[in-house]
């Protein structure tokens, strides 16, 4: 399993942006993809995951409402879809290929995912 994370970059407060997980050499019939964030002086926080296996699509409180983490079959990628960003969204971001019944507890425990892919930075700031 290889996991490529991109689309970070600098962005006002109350933007958007998307970040795009490319998969290679993964399925989804054995594990999920979960988005994490490493904020400065703060622990690893999961903040989305889903498993197309079963049906499974979980968001942090801090950022339900706002993110859209979406699967895209025919590019092998997982968007991670960012609006109304804030200040504190700041942090890099990974994605992270974990086991299928772990994904509904990324969102809520800390996860060690079993395949990372490298981080892109979102920065939110005017």
């Amino acid at each position: 399993v290889q996991l490529q994370a991109s689309g970070g970059g600098l962005v006002q407060p109350g933007g958007s942006l998307t970040l795009t997980c490319l998969t290679s050499e993964f399925s989804f019939d054995e594990y999920a993809i979960g988005w994490f964030r490493q904020a400065p002086g703060k622990e690893r926080e999961g903040v989305a995951c889903t498993s197309k296996s079963d049906n499974v699509e979980v968001y942090s409180d801090s950022v339900k409402g706002r993110f859209t983490i979406s699967s895209v079959s025919a590019k092998n990628t997982v968007d991670l879809k960012m609006n109304n960003l804030k200040p504190e969204d700041t942090g890099v971001y990974y994605c992270g290929a974990v086991a299928i019944w772990l994904c509904r507890l990324v969102v809520v425990r800390r996860i060690n995912p079993d395949y990372w892919g490298q981080g892109t930075l979102v920065t939110v700031s005017s």
